[in-house]
């Protein structure tokens, strides 16, 4: 049975809002139980978790924001943009909100980046994860392959690119990497775009693309964190992403022990939006027994 979707226009009236060194963030909390943190993709924003929102928050209680400079959250001009300052941003969500406890992550592409920041941190006792599971994402910016758009915002013209970038470009670049039966829909995409474009967005995605050579900067105390014991993880992976695809699920295998992983043959970059229902059955059971598995998972 599908999920039910949230439309963006309800999606948007839920949201709260703090105040995070001085600029304005966008959050959503609901349910009760455990804390799990949903981390966002570039250049995306929280909307992407709404399939699994209300399953979820039946469960845990559920927390996301729109990261600085994405979605409906601050878009500063003059503002050098970080993945640690992401990761800093996550735990004063968390004091926000008052909670102590240790969280569960479930993270995707740029937000896996940001969960490998926190667990480095968890292992030197300034953050408290209790699991983490990750879908498609550049874990391992060795076996990370880079689209043209990501090179081009990498480029010196990419003040230029970004300026440039827009709807089109969007369904050019990004429609690319989902499974050949599950692209969004032209409102999707309409919907994904009024997030990027808000407030004026386009003009910082040059800035937020440094997140790619922040990979290479960070790689050994992310990867190193994450072979510690101790934090459960998984990787469930959409197979046919041209970008962090299979390569990176056997990327993982090799330099995680006793790795757990979940294959997802058909799907693209996208799992938690082009195969929600498959997503929630390999989340759930991860959490339903916590213990690292040998073997590789065939979603169904």
């Amino acid at each position: 049975m599908p999920l039910a979707e949230i439309p963006l226009s309800v999606w948007r009236t839920r949201a709260q809002t703090f105040n995070f060194n001085n600029h304005r963030i966008h959050f959503w909390s609901a349910g009760q139980g455990e804390p799990l943190l949903l981390l966002h993709g570039f250049p995306n924003a929280s909307w992407d978790w709404h399939y699994l929102w209300q399953p979820l928050m039946q469960r845990y209680r559920v927390i996301a924001c729109d990261m600085l400079g994405f979605g409906d959250s601050a878009k500063p001009l003059d503002h050098d943009y970080s993945l640690q300052e992401q990761a800093d941003l996550q735990q004063a969500l968390l004091q926000h909100l008052g909670i102590r406890q240790p969280v569960h992550v479930l993270a995707h592409d740029y937000g896996d980046s940001v969960a490998q920041e926190l667990l480095a941190r968890h292992h030197e006792g300034r953050a408290s994860i209790a699991s983490c599971v990750f879908l498609n994402g550049g874990l391992f910016p060795e076996a990370h392959r880079t689209v043209f758009i990501q090179k081009m915002l990498l480029s010196p013209l990419g003040w230029l690119v970004g300026r440039a970038f827009s709807r089109d470009t969007l369904v050019k670049n990004v429609t690319q990497i989902y499974g050949p039966d599950t692209r969004p829909s032209e409102s999707q995409i309409d919907d994904g775009w009024s997030l990027i474009d808000a407030q004026g967005g386009t003009r910082v995605l040059h800035k937020l693309i440094a997140y790619i050579p922040e990979r290479i900067l960070w790689r050994e105390r992310w990867v190193t964190a994450m072979q510690q014991a101790g934090v459960p993880m998984r990787f469930i992976n959409g197979a046919v992403d041209p970008v962090c695809g299979a390569h990176m699920l056997e990327r993982y295998r090799e330099l995680i022990d006793n790795a757990d992983t979940v294959l997802l043959p058909t799907i693209g970059h996208y799992p938690q939006t082009e195969a929600p229902v498959q997503v929630l059955k390999h989340y759930l059971a991860f959490r339903g027994q916590l213990q690292p598995s040998r073997r590789i998972l065939v979603g169904v």
